[in-house]
């Protein structure tokens, strides 16, 4: 599958903002992208992620016949892998051009420079050699794939370790981890490569390129280098043709990158031997961060506690102090009570006015007079009060209180509950 390539907008938008210094990612223009190294709990294997670019390296040993004209010295083999995991640009089984030229980038950064000594891989001159062999596994493409594939296998190798050997006559042990420790390998020197990216003809530069800013450029450089100043390989690609001036630029600002990327891979390779030491945990798992998902989760709320009792007292100095006395109930009926002042019952209220306004309409006379309702007192002095309505009879049964002052008593619901009553008994007589 091929690259999906960029649009005219994208091009001109990456160009004109590398004209002005600026990168997609807020980096300067020397800058590198953070770079983090985790190792594996086994010896050897190592994760580099630099940006979003990861790479896997892994070194693996096993014993072999020497090559003729090299009988005393060991072998070294790279391998590198680019897995369409790592982008849908790559294709399984099919060796692209970019492959190519990583893998020979390789080689001359870390088995010309002789970085590693093979002499001391030779077990028995011209029969049994120890055989190196890294394998290099490209897991995210984000740009500059050499860069994090040198600094994986250089760290792979500071870190691996191969099993003891024991020679009786022409009889080899290899001794397990148990029976005997571990041997770490004998390296030289620690190589890194850097990797420079030219814009229009050479006339801008930038430092550890991602992976839109190399569809856009013109030219790149790699410079291969220990913390020693001494150039293990460099290599210019691209059809571009650069000044001696821009070379030797090229190679004072390497020479500050690999000083500080070899300061950063010895202190991960001591933190790792200090917590293999004291027995902590170590490995891929552990230098993941751990998120968890609860449904009980929830975000703790920031409380400001300054000049908290300054602003509790502005809010009772506004709301005043409470009303200490309360009301008392007042009676409305016999039977009845109520505190405070409550609203008046207006239920039926628009009926009442509907029929009354009906009745003006239909009667041309005044109002007929209402008979008054009959008292009736027994003999033991209750007061027994009988209206004339056919509907309900109301009986109050009330001691030691006249009909005069019981009347005067009556409360204004219950006139009205009468009057209703009336109106509607008028009502049908003359609907009859």
């Amino acid at each position: 599958m091929r690259e999906t390539p960029l649009s005219n907008c994208e091009r001109q938008f990456l160009l004109k903002a590398i004209e002005e210094k600026k990168r997609l990612d807020g980096r300067q223009t020397y800058d590198y992208r953070n770079i983090k190294i985790t190792f594996g709990t086994d010896y050897g294997c190592c994760v580099v992620d630099v940006g979003k670019t990861r790479v896997l390296a892994q070194v693996s040993c096993e014993l072999v016949a020497p090559k003729d004209n090299r009988p005393t010295e060991g072998i070294m083999f790279i391998n590198l892998e680019l897995s369409p995991m790592a982008s849908p640009a790559f294709e399984s089984g099919r060796q692209s051009e970019l492959h190519v030229t990583l893998n020979r980038l390789l080689e001359r950064c870390l088995r010309n420079s002789k970085c590693l000594d093979t002499e001391s891989l030779c077990v028995v001159s011209g029969e049994k050699v120890w055989k190196i062999r890294i394998d290099v596994h490209v897991l995210n493409h984000d740009g500059n794939i050499m860069d994090a594939a040198s600094i994986a296998a250089i760290t792979a190798l500071c870190h691996f370790r191969r099993p003891d050997v024991g020679i009786q006559g022409e009889e080899v042990t290899i001794y397990t981890p148990e029976e005997r420790d571990l041997i770490p390998l004998s390296i030289y020197h620690m190589p890194v490569s850097v990797s420079f990216s030219f814009f229009q003809q050479g006339t801008f530069l930038l430092v550890d390129p991602c992976e839109r800013e190399e569809r856009v450029m013109d030219g790149l450089l790699v410079i291969a280098m220990n913390k020693h100043r001494e150039i293990c390989s460099i290599q210019s690609s691209g059809g571009i043709m650069l000044l001696k001036e821009q070379v030797l630029r090229c190679n004072k600002i390497a020479s500050v990158k690999v000083c500080e990327i070899t300061e950063l891979i010895n202190k991960a390779l001591e933190n790792d031997r200090k917590v293999k030491k004291e027995g902590g945990k170590f490995g891929f798992a552990e230098s993941m961060a751990k998120e968890r998902i609860t449904a009980l989760k929830s975000e703790i709320a920031p409380v400001e506690m300054i000049d908290i009792e300054e602003k509790a007292e502005d809010i009772i100095c506004r709301t005043g102090a409470p009303c200490d006395t309360v009301p008392s109930p007042v009676v409305r009926a016999p039977g009845t009570g109520q505190v405070g002042e409550g609203l008046q019952n207006a239920w039926g209220l628009d009926e009442v006015e509907e029929e009354e306004e009906e009745e003006d309409d239909i009667e041309q006379g005044g109002p007929e007079k209402q008979p008054e309702s009959e008292t009736i007192t027994s003999k033991k002095g209750d007061v027994v009060v009988i209206s004339d309505s056919e509907e309900e009879e109301v009986v109050i049964l009330h001691q030691g209180v006249e009909v005069k002052d019981f009347r005067e008593e009556m409360s204004s619901g219950q006139k009205q509950a009468t009057s209703a009553s009336k109106k509607k008994k008028k009502k049908r007589k003359l609907a009859h």
